[in-house]
């Protein structure tokens, strides 16, 4: 029994983990520029506004 719910534990585990990272949009496409231009500018980190200016401003 305890195997079981284990290997249950384990599937719900990974779908979730699964599931979660496929809703954010890839870096680069237009909804993720989007979703940075309506993002407040404090709230930026350095990777985020060096990605936004390589793929959204300087394409």
């Amino acid at each position: 029994m305890t195997i079981t719910l284990r290997i249950l534990s384990s599937l719900l585990i990974v779908t979730s983990v699964l599931t979660l990272t496929a809703c954010a949009p890839e870096v680069g496409s237009p909804e993720w520029c989007k979703s940075i231009e309506e993002k407040p500018k404090g709230d930026l980190t350095m990777n985020e506004a060096k990605d936004y200016a390589k793929h959204c401003v300087f394409k």
